[in-house]
């Protein structure tokens, strides 16, 4: 059976069929930080000393490790002491502004907390 399209409505046809399939697949998916719309940081991260950030890290690595790898907390606390501890360490002080204002870490701080994931051998969240 022949096509009535002339080849370039079949092209168009077919562009727009992909296109639509691309949006379904990318609807149901939230952006990166589409989970941070209405989040309000911590105020009291302003004036928190370098310990109190740490141990903020260590509970933050806790709770979201115990659910990644189904374990008690209590089992993750000398992996996420390393974890934040490298982690804080290893940042700037642009970077612990930033994380002070926004209450989570820029990009460039991200790439050094899945480092210190790594070395901790903590996994990686998805």
């Amino acid at each position: 059976m022949r096509s009535s399209l002339p080849r370039t409505g079949r092209l168009v046809l077919a562009a727009g069929l992909l296109s639509l399939l691309a949006a379904c697949n990318t609807a149901g998916r939230p952006g990166q930080y589409a989970a941070l719309d209405g989040y309000t940081p911590d105020p009291t991260l302003k004036s928190a000393s370098k310990s109190n950030l740490t141990g903020r890290v260590r509970h933050a690595c806790t709770v979201v490790q115990a659910r990644l790898q189904k374990v008690e907390e209590a089992a993750l606390t000398a992996p996420c002491g390393c974890y934040a501890d490298r982690t804080l360490a290893s940042l700037d002080k642009g970077e612990i502004a930033s994380y002070r204002t926004t209450g989570y870490f820029n990009d460039t701080a991200t790439a050094k907390a899945l480092t210190a994931l790594d070395s901790c051998k903590l996994p990686r969240p998805v």
